[in-house]
């Protein structure tokens, strides 16, 4: 018979086996501890991730790692543990080049369903944007340097028939990468191939000819949180009675695709309803192309690529009491910045004078003082101007939309349902 001892998690009286994996115990009582590189046959743990990071008896350690014995005292949830691991999880995202949209695992990658479990809507800290190898040289399957976190499950449990390890840590320090032994790689078989790819946590790994698309709806982590409470609010003051007074909104696109406005439009009827509530004033909906009068609120699509976007990024901060970035690109450049870690000077030559798109013996790259000038890499908005709320997205859903301008013009209180919350 097993040892039964007594624990307690954040106040909560828990009885489990003595010696199991708190991370387990955790979960079986309903208890969320978030974590990258935890993976439930992987023994002993890895410990590498450090998002699992807890107040265990006092001192601050990984739950993954523990073992439950008598009078164990955890502590999970506090305020300090979790932005702790918000701000280890922000780092992955900016340490990396993690383009969700473009991104084959997206809605079953780990990280992303992370993100969305701890709310993150934008990173505290600045992307790096490094221009990473991208190894094709494996015979069924490509390594993905720019969206590997160095979780080490594959380095661990993938193995050949004979139990050589394909996988491995090469060089130290920030210059450690995970490499691949072509040799044992190309023993594989596809299941175990299929497997590789499958336990890394993000779209590091991807098996050619095995595509991880499907449609929204029907992928791991588009419908349900892991979390019994999910639920998001905006972390103001602005929880007061709401008076629905006619406010003024301005919207416009930088470097972006116009996707945010279309789902800005997807509320179908209930837009009728916004026009009853708010008027459009220098928007793409309404064509305006000046501001008529100064605005409540300031929506703002795209990133920042050209001097023309910087001009209009500064007039929307002038003119608009609150500004708002929408969407991937506005919130930290998304897409177009995909070009972030290539020098200017060659994704020009390759567009004007490479591209075999080019018209004939035109072989000139286009200047004159009445283009904008593109500027050395996309920016997001709030390396440029001062931004009082993001909204993440590509684009983000409509409902998240007006629920968070409601909420800050208004002040009426809302939750974001997690199929709201998407990065894609």
């Amino acid at each position: 018979m097993p040892e039964l001892v007594h624990i307690t998690i954040d106040g909560q009286s828990i009885q489990a086996e003595k010696g199991s994996n708190l991370m387990e115990v955790a979960r079986a009582n309903n208890i969320f501890i978030p974590s990258l590189c935890y993976y439930e046959h992987i023994e002993p743990p890895l410990g590498t991730c450090r998002i699992c990071t807890c107040r265990i008896n006092g001192k601050y350690a990984p739950a993954c790692t523990e073992r439950i014995s008598e009078g164990l005292v955890v502590e999970v949830n506090t305020p300090e543990l979790q932005d702790t691991r918000k701000a280890v999880v922000e780092m992955m995202f900016a340490e990396g080049n993690h383009v969700c949209p473009a991104c084959e695992k997206s809605g079953n990658c780990d990280l992303q369903h992370m993100g969305y479990e701890l709310g993150i809507a934008a990173t505290r800290f600045p992307h790096v944007f490094e221009d990473r190898r991208i190894d094709f040289q494996p015979r069924r399957m490509v390594m993905e340097h720019n969206r590997c976190i160095k979780c080490l499950r594959c380095v661990v449990d993938v193995k050949t028939e004979t139990g050589k390890r394909v996988f491995n840590y090469q060089n130290r320090g920030n210059d450690t990468v995970v490499g691949i032994d072509y040799e044992q790689e190309a023993q594989l078989s596809e299941a175990q191939a299929l497997h590789a790819m499958e336990i890394c946590p993000t779209g590091a790994i991807i098996v050619r000819n095995n595509s991880l698309s499907m449609p929204f709806g029907t992928r791991k982590f588009d419908n349900q949180s892991v979390q019994r409470d999910y639920g998001r609010r905006k972390e103001s003051a602005r929880t007061r009675t709401p008076v629905m007074e006619k406010k003024i909104v301005a919207t416009t696109s930088l470097a972006g695709c116009f996707g945010c406005h279309m789902s800005m439009l997807d509320i179908d009827t209930d837009l009728l309803d916004m026009v009853e509530l708010v008027s459009f004033d220098k928007s793409p909906l309404t064509d305006f192309k000046q501001f008529t009068s100064r605005c409540h609120i300031g929506l703002i699509e795209g990133g920042v690529c050209n001097s023309d976007n910087v001009e209009t990024l500064r007039l929307f901060r002038e003119h608009c009491d609150l500004l708002v970035s929408v969407g991937e690109c506005a919130v930290w450049g998304g897409l177009p910045t995909m070009r972030n870690g290539i020098p200017l000077g060659e994704c020009l030559e390759e567009a004007y004078l490479n591209s075999p798109t080019g018209e004939p013996g035109a072989h000139i790259i286009p200047y004159h003082e009445d283009l904008p000038k593109i500027l050395d890499r996309v920016y997001a908005c709030n390396e440029i101007v001062k931004i009082d709320y993001h909204i993440p997205g590509c684009p983000p859903d409509a409902n998240h939309i007006w629920k968070a301008v409601k909420n800050l013009l208004w002040g009426e209180e809302y939750s974001i349902l997690y199929p709201e919350f998407k990065y894609d």
